[in-house]
């Protein structure tokens, strides 16, 4: 049997790659077709899925600044539309059972309300997988998707908290002096070292340190191991260890959408339910949309945020499953609950993977806030009297940075796409800002560009400098561009895209190596002629 499930779904998520699909949607494909010829989920899968989970909350955590959470555009944000969408999906549902709709006419109002807030949550996993596909994790968007869903998980451990009667275990108080463990954290994850250990100590403090010791004390366990990820946040290894994790959380995760196809038994009843749910997907982008444009965000980190969050959430899943125990739905109901939040990815991904045609497509017909009035994060730009921007300041854009200042002196404005990025190197007296040069709007919010020579591409993802090189020519620059790419098929793409030059950052950083160690040590080579 496991043979047939690594199959299919390898089979399944190559083809839905070629397609230009996220792998995802060809793994709840493969679900659903297993499903059909008889597989059923087992315990193994259910385990790997649930594990999967854990590791995508505790790497948010990792990459997480509380300041976000406290901001009100995020708190009030995630609370305004939970309870709109709440109250209008309630009132879409009670309309249909109004209106004689078969399988709604049994259900109490407190159950319709009941569906309304389940169906009013968007799925972590898959709005966190798509960021990330796109190298997003540290836009402005982003950060707004991520911080909201973390809201929505704290609203759902509430709600599964009164729902069950079952409230934490008195000694949960224990849990509020991790935060005064946290320097023993830190030295701990110091001494770990870079290898196995480090995937060891992430995997036992998200699983036992996180899950486990909130389980224990009873408490929503994938809530613990986001805390224990964000208590982490501020060490300088928390992105190592979160590049650690990634592939063992991303193999897990197959499991979590095979898990969602195998569980859903399609029904023409479950079937009709769910497309009448679906109905209600796009009234749900459109409430994201207009509260987060109220917090004077422009419309692009609107938009991008809105489409993040266009989806269903598992949490759908697990509110229908406690339902069904109780007895307060039918099987029908519960089936239609899965199968719109599978549809729902389905639907989601090409709206995300075409996130930036379709924003320039809607622009000019969406009303942007007047420059003055909009959120500070989104302010004009003064690239005042630099001569090269820099687009990444990681360690390849700092290094660049640096050596132009040494050369020829206050010539260089680094831009990097996460604001905390942005005020470390401004603290060390480097002139950057925080921006995203994958923007269409950023290079609009720049008020001067004459004096730019030449333009780094530093960004860590090859997608980012593809998408930003393509702003540069859309947008008429005319001086040099240089850009880094990881892989030889990057580096043609982008000197066909019009890059003046583009270098292969591990050939680089080996021939830099090479020199620096020369130019240090001035070894007595002997010459040796070619064979």
């Amino acid at each position: 049997m496991e043979l047939v499930f690594i199959s299919s779904v390898f089979v399944a998520g190559f083809i839905a790659v070629r397609c230009h699909l996220p792998p995802l949607v060809g793994f709840l494909f493969a679900g659903f077709v297993l499903h059909y010829y008889g597989f059923q989920t087992n315990e193994t899968i259910q385990t790997l899925s649930e594990l999967g989970v854990t590791l995508l909350l505790f790497t948010i955590g990792l990459k997480l600044d509380i300041k976000v959470l406290l901001a009100k555009e995020i708190w009030a944000s995630a609370t305004i539309h939970n309870v709109l969408s709440t109250l209008i999906f309630s009132a879409f549902l009670l309309l249909l059972k109004v209106l004689g709709v078969s399988f709604l006419s049994q259900l109490p109002f407190m159950q319709l309300v009941l569906l309304g807030f389940a169906l009013s949550f968007s799925s972590t996993v898959f709005a966190v997988k798509s960021i990330q596909d796109k190298g997003d994790m540290n836009a402005t968007y982003g950060m707004i998707a991520i911080g909201i869903l973390v809201m929505q998980d704290i609203f759902a451990v509430i709600f599964l908290t009164a729902s069950t009667g079952q409230l934490p275990h008195w000694y949960a108080i224990a849990l509020f002096a991790l935060p005064l463990l946290r320097p023993f954290f830190f030295k701990l994850l110091d001494k770990v070292g870079h290898g196995e250990m480090l995937v060891l100590f992430g995997i036992f403090f998200a699983l036992v340190m996180g899950a486990g010791l909130f389980h224990l004390v009873g408490m929503k366990p994938d809530l613990g191991a986001l805390i224990l990820g964000m208590l982490l946040a501020g060490h300088k290894k928390a992105s190592e260890l979160s590049k650690s994790l990634f592939n063992l959380k991303e193999l897990f995760l197959v499991c979590f959408f095979l898990d969602i196809g195998l569980q859903a038994q399609p029904t023409l009843v479950g079937v009709s339910l769910a497309i009448l749910f679906l109905l209600l997907l796009p009234i749900k982008g459109v409430l994201y949309f207009w509260v987060l444009h109220k917090f004077k965000f422009r419309v692009r980190t609107s938009l991008f945020t809105s489409l993040a969050l266009f989806n269903f959430s598992e949490f759908g899943l697990i509110v229908g499953a406690l339902a069904y125990q109780m007895n307060w739905i039918n099987n029908d109901v519960m089936v239609s609950i899965a199968i719109a939040v599978s549809i729902s990815f389905v639907i989601a991904s090409p709206f995300n993977r075409k996130a930036h045609s379709l924003y320039r497509k809607v622009a000019n017909h969406l009303k942007e806030h007047k420059a003055e009035s909009l959120n500070k994060k989104d302010q004009l730009i003064h690239p005042g009297e630099a001569q090269v921007l820099i687009f990444g300041m990681g360690r390849i854009g700092t290094g660049a940075y640096d050596e132009l200042t040494s050369r020829f002196g206050n010539i260089a404005l680094g831009v990097d796409i996460n604001d905390s990025t942005a005020e470390q190197h401004q603290h060390q007296s480097r002139n950057v800002i925080a921006g995203d040069a994958t923007d269409p709007d950023f290079w609009e919010r720049i008020l001067d560009t004459s004096k730019v020579k030449l333009i780094l591409l530093a960004m860590p993802h090859h997608q980012g400098n593809q998408a930003a090189l393509e702003q540069l020519q859309k947008n008429g620059f005319s001086g040099q561009i240089a850009a880094i790419a990881a892989y030889s098929d990057q580096i043609d793409t982008l000197l066909e895209s019009g890059a003046d030059a583009a270098f292969n950052i591990y050939h680089e950083a080996g021939s830099g190596f090479a020199q620096h160690v020369y130019e240090k040590l001035k070894p007595n080579f002997h010459k040796v002629s070619s064979p």
